[in-house]
């Protein structure tokens, strides 16, 4: 059935449960998982605390140790489950972006990621990377709540 399952994760609650369950279906179909996840890039005006604190190499460094902390957790769950796993981390302003752009140059057949659940204002002041990948992806895309 699928192949190749593209797993974006922010290390949230929401994304580590998303994780065990694109393992799960990775193992029930035989695919391999490509985990992902998106850092922003250093920018001197910025609203992350992490970016005004920091130079831009050490704003890197941390940034860099966070994503392998991050993605750890999907090699950790792919081990466990006996499925193959790769890993990347992205750059950029836009994860959706990133995700979809990711998805189609490592050729998988679907994207499994989590849904924060954020609704009302809250969810239209903050926007939805899910509901941006859902809107722009021409990969199926399986939503885990």
């Amino acid at each position: 059935m699928f192949k190749r399952i593209l797993l974006p994760t922010d290390g949230s609650p929401a994304s580590q449960q998303a994780i065990l369950a694109g393992v799960a279906l990775a193992r029930e179909t035989g695919a391999e998982v490509i985990g992902l996840t998106v850092v922003p890039p250093f920018h001197t005006l910025s609203v992350h605390a992490e970016m005004l604190e920091s130079t831009p190499a050490e704003y890197e460094q941390q940034a860099r140790r966070q994503a392998e902390r991050i993605l750890a957790d999907v090699e950790e769950a792919a081990r466990e489950a006996q499925v193959p796993c790769r890993t990347q981390q992205a750059s950029g302003d836009s994860p959706d972006e990133a995700i979809i752009s990711t998805a189609r140059d490592k050729g998988c057949d679907l994207i499994l990621m989590a849904s924060h659940g954020r609704k009302g204002i809250k969810g239209l002041l903050l926007g939805s990377e899910t509901q941006k990948v859902l809107v722009h992806s021409a990969i199926p895309v399986l939503v885990y709540r």
